[in-house]
């Protein structure tokens, strides 16, 4: 029954992180359920997420670009070295302090995001990141990633659609870079005794299936319709992690 559970879990957090992120505030609670720790729920939420995230971002390759004049690879070298450096420090420190901060940071990240999508008027300059700007931001995020995980997708989300890229190829490029920046922190995890691996396959096996079908959606999906949905969906994660912290 648990297993079903997580497997439903996996599902779920694989569609909301290829449209929008935020899947493992769905997978952490339902862990912890099966008698995990929150450092041991973490670090396999982090291994079983993996998969569904290569899978969203093979799937919506064609809409992976860079941001300007700052190309793709300079984004994957960010997320490569932040995601290893976040894999280290969750390794060595408590992840107290970065869970205390998770409400704040999803807070955060669907306020400029709502701002970004509904808050200008017609006429108005847009706030953008520049390239050094962007890339710094994305390198931050990734050790934030590393680390803990969970809202990456919503602060990718603020910081490409700051930096001017359009919300499906801001979409896809989040889903590629979450892959990216996770396979650092998964090859330090793999040896880890903290991972669960039976329940890392079934979460992984419903990730999976849950990518595709978010990045099918995503190619589909009125860019309006998508726009609302994120912001709610940071609306209610943030609620819920500021009445009941993980």
């Amino acid at each position: 029954m648990l297993m079903a559970l997580v497997f439903i879990a996996g599902l779920w957090a694989g569609l909301q992180n290829a449209l929008a992120g935020g899947g493992s505030f769905i997978t952490l609670p339902v862990l912890m359920l099966t008698g995990m720790t929150p450092l041991a729920a973490n670090i396999t939420s982090t291994v079983a997420l993996f998969p569904g995230q290569v899978t969203s971002g093979l799937a919506g390759r064609r809409l992976v670009s860079g941001v300007g004049a700052l190309p793709f690879w300079a984004l994957l070298l960010a997320s490569i070295l932040g995601g290893a450096l976040g894999g280290v420090l969750l390794l060595s420190t408590p992840s107290a302090i970065f869970a205390r901060l998770v409400p704040w940071l999803v807070l955060f990240a669907t306020a400029v995001f709502a701002w970004g999508s509904f808050g200008r008027r017609s006429g108005q300059s847009a706030v953008r990141l520049g390239p050094a700007g962007t890339a710094c931001t994305q390198f931050l995020i990734a050790i934030y990633g590393g680390y803990f995980g969970g809202g990456i997708g919503f602060l990718m989300m603020a910081a490409l659609t700051m930096a001017g890229l359009p919300i499906r190829n801001a979409g896809a490029t989040k889903n590629a870079l979450a892959g990216v920046m996770n396979a650092s922190a998964v090859a330090l995890f793999a040896a880890s005794p903290q991972v669960h691996w039976r329940a890392a396959l079934v979460l992984g096996a419903g990730a999976i299936i849950g990518g595709l079908l978010g990045s099918a959606a995503l190619r589909r999906v009125n860019e309006k319709a998508l726009r609302i949905a994120i912001v709610c969906i940071g609306i209610g994660l943030t609620v819920g992690l500021f009445v009941k912290p993980i």
